[in-house]
């Protein structure tokens, strides 16, 4: 299904397309991680004055470069200090956890905040094997093939029906409510479109991890979609990363920063993000100019160039909802990124 985005009645941005958050809290080089945590809840403030539908965090850990390892305790300040937004994770790692504790630590936010919670599910480890075997208490990681179990159970707490002859027949999720989390499967392959079409959930394909195979994984989802009593029909977003800036020119020289860091990622190193200065000391840019760029994993420019790439993105999808990641070393930038972005694409521009 292709949907045609056009402009709105000011020219500016695309009436059919709207705009959500996905924040990883990144880490920059100098900074300590609770900065990049109170960042995060700065960025919340600003994005949903900006006009974007939700706000994602992520979950990562043992890492000196993502400081979200409890997206759960994030999202619940996040709805606490917002009042619009849906609040959500981006997601939750399903295999280091009880789905009975997921639904209630999720069924408390929703009390909290009725309709404005949205439950990210995902699989990856979000982090290396010997994190993963410290949050499972020193036992094994779970392996993958029990996943769709882990999610039909914690469908079930979510909604307080535990099939007949379940061994956790007797167990409720509290606090019990008329309205339950809004659960979406995350992915980044074909598994997790199979995923979310078998529960009848909403998905989320991360196109900035997986750029190539996106639209295929998104056209079976909807090809074999079952309608639940969490969806009638399928729903699609994709995260994208995307970097803007006033001018192409100073958009790919703050890049830089997420290229070096990728560079060494890829050289088995590790650290916060450097700064855009060492990058350049270093020869980054001369570096990215002699080497193919990935096929359209990173959408990087000035707004016009951004806004083009992500309208032929969400068509090729056939979407009409993007989430937008963005890292960049100084988190002035990252906010004006967000604030070209909501103007370009939605129309919306920043109060001053």
């Amino acid at each position: 299904m292709m949907r045609n985005f056009r402009p709105d009645d000011t020219g500016r941005g695309h009436r059919d397309l709207t705009l959500g958050v996905l924040d990883q809290s990144p880490i920059r080089a100098g900074w300590s991680a609770g900065k990049s945590i109170a960042e995060t809840v700065t960025l919340a403030w600003a994005a949903e004055r900006l006009g974007y539908r939700r706000y994602w965090v992520a979950e990562h850990h043992s890492s000196e470069a993502f400081a979200g390892t409890a997206p759960e305790i994030l999202a619940a300040h996040l709805a606490a200090v917002t009042s619009t937004m849906r609040i959500g994770t981006g997601g939750v790692m399903l295999n280091h956890y009880a789905p009975l504790k997921v639904a209630e630590t999720f069924r408390v936010l929703e009390a909290l905040h009725p309709g404005r919670i949205d439950l990210g599910i995902g699989r990856a480890p979000g982090g290396d094997g010997i994190t993963a075997c410290a949050l499972g208490a020193g036992h094994a990681p779970l392996s993958p093939d029990r996943f769709p179990d882990q999610v039909a159970e914690l469908l079930a707490f979510l909604r307080d029906e535990i099939p007949t002859g379940h061994r956790f027949r007797t167990v409720c999720a509290q606090p019990k409510g008329p309205t339950a989390p809004e659960p979406w499967l995350l992915g980044s392959s074909g598994h997790g479109a199979a995923q979310a079409a078998r529960f009848g959930c909403s998905f989320s394909f991360a196109h900035f991890i997986n750029p190539v195979n996106g639209p295929a994984a998104v056209e079976e989802y909807r090809r074999h979609f079952r309608p639940s009593v969490w969806l009638a029909a399928p729903r699609v977003s994709v995260c994208a990363f995307v970097l803007c800036a006033d001018t192409e020119r100073e958009a790919r020289r703050l890049d830089l920063s997420r290229e070096l860091w990728g560079l060494r990622i890829g050289q088995g190193g590790a650290g916060p993000f450097p700064s855009v200065e060492e990058a350049e000391r270093l020869g980054i840019a001369e570096h990215v100019a002699s080497t193919a760029a990935g096929p359209g994993a990173r959408i990087v420019g000035a707004p016009e160039q951004v806004r083009e790439r992500l309208v032929e993105l969400a068509s090729r999808y056939g979407v009409d909802e993007l989430l937008i990641l963005t890292v960049c070393f100084d988190p002035a930038a990252r906010l004006r990124s967000y604030e070209l972005l909501a103007e370009c694409v939605m129309g919306r521009v920043a109060a001053s």
